[in-house]
């Protein structure tokens, strides 16, 4: 794609280069008009196939097409033997394969002037391929050998090391990657307290057994989605059937998140205390996950311009009531597929951060008491669903949408029927979910010079 933007900016360049007072004299001979019409464009096609692999697709007419893989083995699935293995996994979607070498991959992929790639969250793994589309035979070959031939020879597995402490300590320079981790881990009893990073004590630990145990038993067909964009659905379906039927069957069972509430804090020297204040959310795909999605948008979810402020937010609003200290507020939403999080995320300096958290605290309860009206539940969901309708207009946005549920219900509602959803969405449940939030056991987690930071007891 970088490639395309430069010849689209290189021409346009060219044409600014000519001089527009020189007329044209000269026809453009031979030069004969496209009368061909587009292709007609279609819907999201989904198929699931006899071994219980689901597949989605989208055709574009992209001259770029676009491959993933969705795997249900987030860190979520981990245990207390093999902390950290999803980690290592992601870091080693580069090594040698059953079929290809470390070095043929990246070579091959280069020469395609493709990407492969893999990105980690606490429920799935996905491996992303990229290439224009005459090249998508090779680059699904690479990508078949990443996702069902791991090899994890030994010494490749131990030079992984730096690379798992390096991505780290890149976490660990973000203070609110930081907060969240520590949020979830108070948050659960297992599951989702797993950490999206190998922990200190299993680094360099996690040995190529651990890692064939837990490709054996989460890469199957029952757990996986292929989902393509840009890509004719027969041949995606072709593909599942030709290579991604190694491992069938529905995999080891998922362990039922539990959540506890609880308290960590991370004392330092830092000006600026970091909070994080939540109680149990509503899960992924119900109509209480969207009452808290309207919620966050009346309470303020960030800025709606890049490199804006949300001073017009409810939570911003109430908290300049009662500090004069310049502080950065917004609600908090996580939804995952049997639980969730949701509440107030405060950045304020140390000596002001007990006035910020409790003034926070207090605009949730305001609608939890009914002190909102239906004009602001419409704005709330008019600004949630312009949120979603823009999250899926890149195609990144789009695939992981349409990953999201294939995996979860193995088929795809178009953006009018979840459009509907959050419409349906009334007064009445943006104020029970808010009453949730306040009656509901809290989980705090805060960084920073913690001198003037309240205890969740306390709150």
């Amino acid at each position: 794609m970088r490639a395309i933007r430069a010849l689209n900016n290189f021409s346009k360049r060219c044409y600014a280069a000519a001089r527009p007072s020189e007329a044209r004299t000269e026809a453009d001979a031979g030069h004969k008009s496209s009368a061909a019409a587009l292709p007609a464009p279609q819907n999201v096609q989904v198929s699931k196939l006899p071994n219980g692999l689901v597949i989605a697709s989208l055709e574009n007419y992209s001259p770029v097409s676009s491959v993933r893989v969705f795997v249900k083995a987030g860190s979520r699935y981990e245990t207390a033997e093999n902390q950290g293995v999803a980690h290592v996994l992601r870091l080693a979607a580069n090594l040698t394969t059953k079929g290809v070498s470390a070095f043929k991959l990246c070579r091959g992929v280069e020469a395609l002037g493709a990407s492969l790639s893999a990105t980690l969250s606490r429920e799935t793994m996905v491996y992303t391929a990229q290439c224009f589309r005459d090249d998508l035979d090779n680059i699904l070959e690479y990508l078949v050998n990443v996702t069902t031939a791991q090899d994890f020879r030994p010494w490749e597995v131990n030079d992984l090391t730096p690379r798992v402490n390096i991505d780290k300590d890149r976490a660990k320079q973000s203070t609110q990657i930081g907060v969240i981790e520590k949020l979830h881990e108070a948050a659960y009893k297992n599951a989702l307290c797993n950490s999206l990073y190998c922990p200190d004590y299993m680094l360099g630990k996690v040995s190529p057994q651990q890692l064939h145990s837990f490709v054996d038993d989460h890469f199957t067909t029952g757990r996986m989605a292929v989902v393509g964009l840009g890509v004719a659905h027969s041949d995606l379906k072709q593909l599942g059937e030709r290579f991604l039927s190694v491992r069938s069957g529905a995999g080891a069972p998922a362990v039922k998140a539990s959540y506890r509430g609880g308290e960590l804090r991370v004392q330092n020297k830092d000006d600026l205390v970091h909070a994080l204040v939540v109680s149990e959310g509503g899960v992924a795909g119900s109509a209480e996950a969207n009452a808290f999605v309207v919620l966050q948008r009346m309470l303020g979810a960030g800025p709606h311009v890049k490199r804006g402020t949300s001073i017009t937010s409810k939570l911003s609003q109430g908290i300049a009531k009662a500090t004069t200290q310049l502080f950065d507020a917004s609600a908090f939403n996580a939804s995952y597929s049997d639980s969730g999080l949701f509440g107030v995320y405060t950045v304020s300096q140390a000596n002001a951060a007990d006035g910020v958290i409790r003034a926070a605290l207090a605009q949730v309860g305001v609608v939890a008491e009914g002190g909102v009206t239906a004009d602001d539940v419409a704005r709330a969901k008019t600004q949630a669903k312009a949120d979603y309708l823009m999250s899926i207009e890149s195609s990144d946005g789009l695939m992981a949408e349409m990953g999201a549920q294939a995996l979860a219900t193995g088929a795809y509602r178009p953006h009018e029927t979840l459009l509907q959803a959050v419409d349906a969405v009334t007064l009445d449940h943006v104020v029970k979910a808010a009453r949730k939030f306040v009656d509901g056991k809290k989980t705090m987690a805060a960084s920073g010079h913690l001198i003037n930071t309240p205890f969740v007891d306390e709150l």
